[in-house]
C-alpha cells in the first residue's frame, strides 16, 4: 500500500475505562501506525468519541479485512462507528438559486485541488448561475420550483440526484425550503449555510433584522439539515464586528464573506471526515 494511504475510524459509543487503550491495541496487533488521535468525552449524557487515522504502510489487515476485524470490539462497547480512507474521493452536488458569491467559493477551492472531490451536477431553481457552471465545465440543471409544484420539482431533483449518487449534498445559498421526504433520503449528508448566527434573526432579510436591533457582530452557521428548519446539528460558526458606521450593504458585503468562508469550512471538515453528529450536536475534530 501507497505510505500516503491512511484509515480513519470514527466512533461514539457509551462511555467506559478503557476504550482508547482497547482501539489503540487494535490497530498496534496489526502493525497501525497512528497519524491522529483525537477523543472527547460528554459527561452529562456519559458518551465517547473518537477519531483515529492511522498508517496503511504496513498494516498487515487488508482493507477489506478491517472492519470484520474491527467489529467484535465494536460490539463489546456497543459503538456506533464508520470506516473511511483519505484516499476516498467523495461525489458533491450543489444546489444553487441566484446568489453566486458561496459557488464561486467552493468552485475555486474544488479547482485549485483544496476540496479533493468529484461534482457531477449543480441543481439549480433559476438559470442564473449556468454561466458559472460552464466556467467551470460542470453540468447544470435547472428543476424550477413553485409552491404549487414543490412536489413535482423535489421528485425530478430526487431522480437527478439518484443518478449522480452523492455523498454529500451542499446548499450553497439554495433559497429553498427543503421537504422531510427529501431530507430523509439524504440524511446527515446535506450541509446548509445560514445568514445569521443561529438562532438569532431566522427568517427573512436578517441584515435588515440586526441593523434594525444595532447589533455589534453579525455572523454565519452552517449545519447538517435535517427535517426541523435550520435547526439540523450546527457545524462551524463565526461572526465579525459591526458598527453604527455599517449601512445594511456593509453588513451584506461582511455577511456574504463569512458564508463562503463558514461553508467552505463546514464542508472541508466533511470531506476529511472530522464531524461526528450525535442527536442535534456535532464533535468536530480540528
Amino acid at each position: 500500500m501507497s505510505s500516503t494511504e491512511s484509515a480513519i475510524l470514527l466512533i461514539y459509543c457509551p462511555d467506559s475505562p478503557g476504550i482508547v487503550a482497547k482501539v489503540t491495541d487494535f490497530l498496534y496487533q496489526y502493525q497501525g501506525n497512528i497519524l491522529h488521535l483525537d477523543q472527547h468525552v460528554d459527561t452529562q449524557k456519559n458518551v465517547f468519541f473518537m477519531r483515529v487515522e492511522w498508517d496503511l504502510e504496513h498494516f498487515t489487515l487488508e482493507k477489506d479485512a478491517i472492519e470484520p476485524a474491527f467489529s467484535p470490539l465494536a460490539d463489546v462497547h456497543q459503538m456506533t462507528w464508520k470506516l473511511h480512507y483519505n484516499t476516498d474521493r467523495l461525489r458533491m452536488v450543489i444546489f444553487v438559486s441566484k446568489q453566486s458569491h458561496a459557488l464561486y467559493d467552493i468552485l475555486s477551492r474544488w479547482h485549485s485541488g483544496e476540496f479533493k472531490v468529484d461534482i457531477p451536477l449543480i441543481i439549480s431553481n433559476h438559470e442564473t448561475l449556468r454561466p458559472v457552471a460552464e466556467q467551470f465545465g460542470l453540468p447544470f440543471e435547472v428543476v424550477s420550483v413553485t409552491k404549487d409544484t414543490k412536489a413535482e420539482s423535489e421528485t425530478k431533483q430526487l431522480a437527478l440526484l439518484e443518478e449522480a449518487i452523492p455523498d454529500v449534498i451542499v446548499l450553497a445559498k439554495y433559497m429553498q425550503i427543503l421537504t422531510d421526504n427529501f431530507v430523509n433520503h439524504y440524511p446527515g449528508k446535506i450541509i446548509n449555510i445560514h445568514h445569521s448566527f443561529l438562532p438569532a434573526f431566522i427568517g427573512a432579510k436578517p441584515y435588515h433584522q440586526a441593523f434594525e436591533r444595532g447589533v455589534k457582530i453579525i455572523g454565519a452557521t452552517s449545519h447538517y439539515v435535517t427535517a426541523d428548519l435550520d435547526a439540523g446539528p450546527i457545524i462551524v460558526q463565526n461572526v465579525t464586528d459591526v458598527s453604527h458606521k455599517d449601512s445594511v450593504k456593509d453588513m451584506i458585503r461582511k455577511g456574504k464573506d463569512l458564508e463562503k468562508t463558514v461553508l467552505s469550512s463546514a464542508i472541508y471538515l466533511h470531506l476529511q471526515h472530522r464531524i461526528l453528529a450525535y442527536h442535534n450536536k456535532t464533535v468536530v475534530f480540528n
